[in-house]
């Protein structure tokens, strides 16, 4: 069997020698042009349609949650169509900030305190109109957890948040220790690694709505310097030309890690795979930058029946367009609305998955 990244090159290499020779005697002249870039359009569009568009694959622990999910979320069995000029991983990833729109969603701020003396930024969007859950206190709840320096005001945040509120569901979003504004009181920010932030975050909206169902969406994974500057060497920091780097000089250090690869081997989810006691469904793109498909828990996700990952060919880190102009909503906006409606709407289902 050829490979397509073959077949790919041998079409580029065929196109380039008939352009050359097209030149030659004069596009527009000769009336070629048009037969060449129908020629080449062709070519292309088979190409997407047979190595670049493809079924996503789904990998659960159990029968049980695997079947909830083809029934329930028939997008996990759909072709995902990335959107055709820029389906390679890197444009998807550096092209999404810039093209999706941004809803337009009006925050509640809530600032909590945290055991340390620290503050939480939370902002919530309470969706008082809802038609399908008009009782707040039974008002299901979607928590989002926005990726590193992500705030509630990224854009793939802002679409989950409206596809909470066309669910009728109410949503919070967990701002990160220094990155949406507000006042750092304590000289600690956050890490991959630490939950106890989260932990409280999750408390506290237990308590503030008792009776409601409530859910938690991640994606992937800013300080105010007066604060950190009594305990870091903010400049040193500062001057860092990597993640890696960054993370050396301050995130291990804060945290109390004695090396940095002590502190990425305790923030590797893999470790905490076997541990996961609720449904969770996670999406990558096995040319995923951060997470290649090289480094996806495969074997791990299929020892735990409440466990299951979709992978996708394509689509970057946070990237899943689609589309021809991709400015609404994304392969990961529909991914999350289909498995928020099943998760609060099935739930009964999937309480015992073993």
């Amino acid at each position: 069997m050829i490979s397509p990244e073959l077949s790919f090159n041998v079409l580029t290499r065929d196109l380039s020698h008939y352009l050359e020779n097209q030149v030659k005697v004069g596009l527009l002249d000769s009336g070629v042009g048009l037969s060449l870039v129908l020629g080449f359009s062709a070519a292309y569009t088979c190409y997407y349609l047979i190595s670049v568009a493809k079924k996503p694959q789904l990998i659960s622990g159990g029968k049980k949650f695997y079947q909830f999910l083809r029934e329930q979320c028939p997008i996990v069995s759909e072709t995902y169509y990335p959107t055709f000029w820029c389906w390679e991983s890197r444009i998807q990833t550096l092209l999404r900030p810039f093209v999706t729109a941004k809803p337009g969603v009006v925050y509640r701020n809530e600032l909590i305190k945290a055991a340390d003396g620290g503050q939480i930024s939370l902002d919530w969007f309470d969706n008082d109109d809802s038609l399908t859950h008009p009782d707040p206190a039974a008002r299901p709840t979607v928590l989002l957890l926005p990726g590193l320096t992500g705030t509630s005001r990224e854009s793939y945040i802002l679409h989950m948040v409206e596809q909470s509120r066309d669910l009728g569901y109410r949503a919070v979003v967990f701002n990160n220790r220094g990155v949406s504004g507000e006042t750092l009181l304590t000289p600690r920010t956050y890490c991959a690694a630490n939950t106890e932030d989260l932990e409280t975050v999750i408390e506290h909206i237990h308590s503030s709505y008792q009776t409601a169902p409530i859910m938690a969406a991640g994606v992937s994974m800013g300080g105010h310097r007066p604060v950190l500057e009594k305990c870091y060497d903010i400049d040193h920091v500062m001057k860092a030309k990597t993640i890696r780097e960054f993370d050396e000089r301050f995130t291990s250090i804060m945290f109390g890690y004695a090396t940095n690869d002590d502190y990425y081997r305790d923030a590797s989810p893999v470790h905490r795979l076997k541990s996961v006691q609720v449904p969770m469904l996670c999406l990558n793109a096995a040319d995923d930058v951060f997470s290649p498909s090289h480094a996806i828990p495969v074997e791990a996700v299929k020892q735990n029946p409440n466990l299951a990952m979709l992978i996708t060919c394509h689509g970057g880190h946070i990237g899943f367009l689609e589309g021809l102009w991709p400015r609404r909503s994304t392969y990961m906006d529909r991914v999350f609305r289909q498995f928020a409606r099943a998760v609060i709407e099935q739930g009964g289902r999937l309480k015992d998955l073993s």
